[in-house]
């Protein structure tokens, strides 16, 4: 098919969530709620951070930073859902839907690298308590948290523009709520090989040796408490690593079966209920399972409640 002869698009149409008429203001509802939980979740964990002298530590600049990501990554794809349920116009224009697809990618690799990150910091803290200081030094905090920062953007930047690359014809409906790369290489006129290519290869390697790593740090640290067993520790350990291990593997679960291991038997409805799950339900869960339930960030709140309760008083 040649250039000439092809339609070149301008937009795209999202379609959105497979529901009924009748019951798009409850799943606005609830979309809005979790998307106000996130936001507001989270900016609370970093204002917490920032405020309180005792949490100004690597575990929780790493937190603060995986905060921030998860505003934006929700931040990404929510409005413009809720936006879509409320209005007749699906559509989003062609850089747009590039623009939109870039954020998701770079946000969404981001956490990743955060949650190694994050892993890394509590493996030291448990299995070398002695030498953690020494181990994760504000350098090498600085450095984990830049090198993260560094290969996402060239990881998003590359499937974008390999997307760029490609034409669109006739095709502009998208059966997705966001502009996601399998959804717009099915549209594509053009040949995706290396497209294809590449979220197996490279994406493989960016999503799943960070899940084994993450993996491999929550092992190590369920036997190290294991050989100093106390009543207490075990059971702070596994409850710890067991409602991290939940989280990760809810997102991992669902990237690696929706974008490496592809089935024939996933209808688009199931395509977009996984796809839920880890762009709107994870950034949610995160800041109870990492923050919120932490004996610290409790401490924190109180105090910088009891801090402006004094100043107002003054």
């Amino acid at each position: 098919m040649t250039g000439r002869n092809q339609t070149v698009i301008s937009e795209f149409l999202l379609l959105g969530l497979p529901i009924e008429s009748e019951q798009q203001d409850m799943f606005y509802a609830l979309f809005l709620a979790m998307y106000l939980t996130t936001v507001l979740g989270n900016l609370l964990i970093i204002i917490l951070i920032r405020l309180d002298s005792y949490l100004h530590t690597p575990m929780y600049s790493f937190l603060s930073n995986l905060s921030f990501s998860d505003i934006c990554f929700s931040s990404v794809t929510i409005p413009k859902l809720l936006q879509n349920m409320q209005s007749q116009d699906l559509s989003i224009s062609y850089a747009g839907c590039l623009t939109q697809m870039y954020f998701f990618l770079f946000f969404a690799n981001l956490d990743s690298f955060l949650l190694v990150t994050m892993a890394y910091d509590r493996y030291v803290a448990i299995c070398f308590p002695l030498h953690y200081s020494t181990i994760m030094s504000t350098k090498l905090c600085l450095s984990l948290v830049v090198l993260s920062w560094v290969l996402t953007t060239f990881h998003a930047m590359l499937h974008t523009l390999l997307m760029a690359r490609l034409c669109f014809c006739a095709d502009n409906v998208i059966p997705h709520f966001f502009c996601d790369v399998s959804a717009l290489l099915k549209l594509s006129c053009s040949d995706t090989r290396v497209n294809e290519l590449v979220i197996f290869f490279i994406g493989g390697i960016i999503v799943i040796i960070p899940f084994l790593l993450i993996i491999l740090s929550y092992a190590r640290i369920v036997f190290s408490v294991l050989k100093f067993p106390s009543g207490g520790g075990i059971c702070k350990a596994f409850s710890t690593c067991g409602s991290h291990l939940s989280v990760v593997s809810l997102l991992y679960g669902t990237v690696i079966g929706l974008y490496f291991c592809p089935s024939a038997n996933n209808s688009p409805v199931k395509e977009i209920a996984m796809a839920v799950m880890y762009t709107v339900v994870t950034p949610m869960l995160n800041p109870f399972i990492y923050s919120l339930r932490n004996r610290d960030m409790k401490g924190a709140l109180g105090r910088v409640f009891c801090r402006n309760k004094i100043l107002f008083s003054l």
